[in-house]
């Protein structure tokens, strides 16, 4: 006898609403989809046979999906049941001997880092598995950062003093993150640039042409964003000081200046010292950043702008016409100017630099051994 048609599968307005938005996802895995799809097709009253057909499943599918959908609602659809699924096809120990070679050992060619054809060459298993085994350890061996953990014997004073003032700044005070881009390089390419045009990205000569350099003074109001600029073919105390006087003019007597700089020489020159000792100059603070800690100035981020969006994929056939680029982007920059948000404590900082000092004494100490 021909079993009987299933009853239209019961669900709330929240689980159809639910079933809905799985049935449209283009993210969610196509077993979550289709069963989606099913189950609403259920609510609807088709018969099991008939959402086989258009779900291209057979009839006992759409039964375990109507049971599971009964028993756990829609935290059931897509879920792979126990014992189910495509069975691991790697030896025992495979993935732990992956990460172990990936972290302690380098490739018998004594390359740099592992790929994921040398690595499988080594354990005999397919490259798909080692980048499968690297993506859900998070590993990504081909990438490295730099870093420079700061031995400044102050570091912790004076990051509180810098980061202090970024998170509070100071009432009727302008902080200013202060440095300089040294050696801004007039660059032209030796042959003529290509457009971008469809299916092809705009094109740059590998070499070029040196037409000299500039160096960029900047400082930045942290609190409107806009940036003070100042080009100079040098970066001595005289010219740093001229550069101090271009901020002086421009915050209102009424307001203190701070700013934030780095411990370069030229910074602290004897006439330099003199105008700051000026009665004038009063209202004038100077808040150092560690050594090897330029990351800590705002500025830094301000010039990754710049560089990434005017300087790099720029020509320029004389300083000159650098110079005026610079000028015009800043313009702009200040037109619509986007101050940048500081958001790390002192404390989260120096609790990460303490567990880079602590990997490095093991690391060194291993090393002594």
């Amino acid at each position: 006898m021909p079993r009987p048609a299933a009853p239209a599968l019961v669900m709330t307005p929240a689980q159809r609403e639910e079933l809905i938005a799985l049935s449209r996802s283009t993210s969610r895995p196509h077993r979550v989809v289709r069963q989606a799809r099913g189950l609403l097709l259920a609510a609807d009253g088709l018969a099991n046979a008939e959402i086989a057909r258009r779900c291209e499943v057979d009839a006992d599918t759409v039964r375990r999906w109507r049971t599971r959908f009964q028993a756990e609602g829609t935290a059931g659809v897509g879920v792979i049941a126990k014992g189910r699924g495509r069975k691991p096809s790697l030896p025992p120990g495979t993935v732990e001997e992956v990460l172990r070679l990936t972290h302690s050992e380098r490739p018998p060619d004594t390359s740099t880092h592992w790929s994921t054809r040398s690595m499988a060459a080594r354990l005999g298993i397919g490259k798909d598995a080692v980048a499968k085994i690297w993506s859900d350890h998070n590993l990504k061996p081909w990438r490295v950062e730099t870093f420079k953990v700061s031995t400044d014997p102050r570091f912790e004073e004076k990051l509180v003093d810098v980061v202090g003032l970024y998170l509070n700044p100071p009432a009727r005070a302008v902080v200013f993150p202060y440095d300089e881009k040294t050696q801004c390089q007039a660059l032209d390419r030796t042959q003529p640039s290509l457009p971008m045009k469809p299916g092809r990205a705009g094109t740059m000569t590998h070499d070029d042409k040196r037409n000299g350099t500039i160096d960029l003074f900047a400082a930045m109001n942290i609190a409107t964003g806009q940036v003070l600029t100042g080009l100079n073919k040098g970066h001595t105390g005289a010219d740093i000081l001229r550069f101090f006087k271009q901020i002086d003019a421009a915050v209102p007597r009424a307001l203190a200046v701070h700013v934030v700089l780095d411990n370069l020489s030229a910074h602290s020159t004897p006439e330099i010292k003199k105008w700051l000792a000026h009665r004038d100059r009063r209202r004038w603070h100077l808040h150092f950043t560690p050594t090897s800690s330029s990351w800590l100035n705002l500025i830094e981020r301000w010039f990754k702008e710049l560089t990434d969006r005017r300087l790099r994929r720029g020509t320029f056939t004389s300083v000159t016409e650098l110079s005026e680029a610079i000028t015009t982007w800043a313009e702009h920059w200040n037109a619509d100017p986007k101050p940048f948000i500081w958001k790390a404590t002192a404390d989260e900082i120096i609790a990460k630099v303490q567990r880079g000092r602590e990997s490095l004494r093991q690391i060194n100490s291993q090393t002594d051994h």
